[in-house]
């Protein structure tokens, strides 16, 4: 259960909410990498410090000097994770996070329907401004970069240029992270019935044929949600 969290009279409506235990969870990243690429972090050198600043500033302020962000927050998060996973440095997601904000016209570039058409034309571009080209297999990390951004997006709705909606569960339409809905918490898209009340619930009887009963959902709904919070647990 949540607790100790922003009462819920001070959360936009629309733009979603999650700790970073949360978001952390659901795209599966330490919660560590999470606060040092929005929250920012230094290091030092020998005796010099070097502050590195976020890579973006999170759609919520602080709270209590704790970091919650949106959902939009949680779609750049995700493209980040991505990202890194192929193989690209921290520093070239920057430098491409920066070009992209410019081609876009939007502090979070990634979650853009301009990103999903444009971002490999905006990625090498990033690396000849940088000049970072010379320094990489180009057409190796091309590759890598057009299939990161086509995967990534084959489960995301896009609607008046920005993503809208997540279907976290393989790309099903059964479950859904909807920023306008249950504060865009992963529920059973066609009840509204957040994933892990479902799951909870069944561990709770012993039975989806009861739960689905109790919380007047289909069969499938409940199958599929408990589904998706163990592969939560997995991770």
């Amino acid at each position: 259960m949540r607790s100790n969290l922003r009462p819920a009279d001070e959360i936009p409506i629309g733009i979603g909410f999650y700790t970073i235990p949360e978001a952390s969870r659901l795209i599966k990243t330490p919660a560590r990498s999470i606060r040092r690429w929005l929250g920012g972090y230094s290091y030092k050198n020998d005796r010099e410090v070097t502050e590195v600043p976020p890579l973006w500033t999170p759609q919520l302020p602080r709270f209590e000097d704790r970091l919650e962000i949106g959902f939009r927050d949680l779609i750049e998060l995700r493209f980040v994770r991505a990202f890194l996973d192929a193989g690209l440095g921290l520093k070239t997601i920057r430098d491409c996070l920066a070009l992209a904000r410019d081609c876009a016209k939007d502090d979070r570039p990634f979650s853009t329907r301009r990103f999903q058409t444009d971002g490999r034309t905006i990625f090498m571009e990033s690396l000849e401004l940088s000049g970072e080209g010379e320094l990489l297999d180009l057409k190796k990390r091309q590759y890598a970069f057009k299939r990161v951004v086509e995967r990534t997006f084959r489960d995301l709705d896009v609607s008046d240029e920005v993503v809208t909606r997540w279907r976290p569960f393989n790309g099903k339409e059964s479950i859904v992270v909807d920023p306008g809905r249950a504060f865009g918490q992963p529920i059973a898209a066609e009840f509204g019935v957040p994933t892990v009340a479902l799951a909870e619930a069944v561990e709770a009887e012993g039975s989806v044929e009861r739960v689905a009963m109790i919380y007047d959902v289909s069969i499938g709904a409940v199958r599929d949600s408990v589904k998706f919070e163990a592969s939560l647990r997995a991770a």
